[in-house]
């Protein structure tokens, strides 16, 4: 019989460098504390890679199924930047610089990394913020009228004539 675990929070220990767990077990109610040590992890290791090994590894996957990617990606990251000699705020910081979208930025600039990465970012945004059947404040049908205050702003593209084609 496999027991599952509830996750509670999720921290990091920076010395000796650990991600701590506050989970509860199903059958008994009670909170317990996993820690599992973090090793061979330097200042220039890829965080996405270490919280992938760390989620995979067998020992603790079964404890980290509720614990998202990007939150353990997150601990890593700061737990590299103590490693750098940040502080906690210029961590945070820092992180949320690379993990929020700028609508101005020209994605297609981008590598396959990065842009997998932005992708990854709005996908979990989406997520978030869609709504489902479940919730309380779900509308099936919603129409809205928006207000026509203003003229319409034409675009260059949809000026021409159909003749032109």
């Amino acid at each position: 019989m496999r027991m599952t675990c509830t996750a509670k929070k999720c921290g990091v220990r920076f010395q000796p460098p650990a991600i701590i767990l506050i989970y509860e077990k199903e059958m008994k109610g009670k909170n317990r504390q996993r820690i599992m040590p973090v090793r061979n992890f330097s200042k220039f290791s890829d965080c996405s890679r270490a919280a992938e090994q760390l989620k995979n590894n067998p020992r603790h996957k079964s404890y980290l199924e509720q614990v998202s990617l990007r939150q353990l990606e997150k601990l890593f990251s700061f737990l590299r930047g103590y490693l750098w000699g940040q502080s906690l705020a210029e961590t945070m910081e820092q992180f949320q610089r690379e993990t929020t979208i700028d609508p101005e930025e020209d994605l297609n600039k981008l590598d396959d990394k990065e842009l997998a990465k932005r992708k990854s970012i709005m996908d979990e945004l989406f997520e978030k913020n869609q709504k489902k059947k479940d919730d309380p404040n779900f509308v099936y049908d919603i129409e809205v009228e928006f207000p026509q205050d203003e003229q319409l702003q034409s675009c260059g593209w949809d000026t021409e004539s159909a003749d032109e084609f």
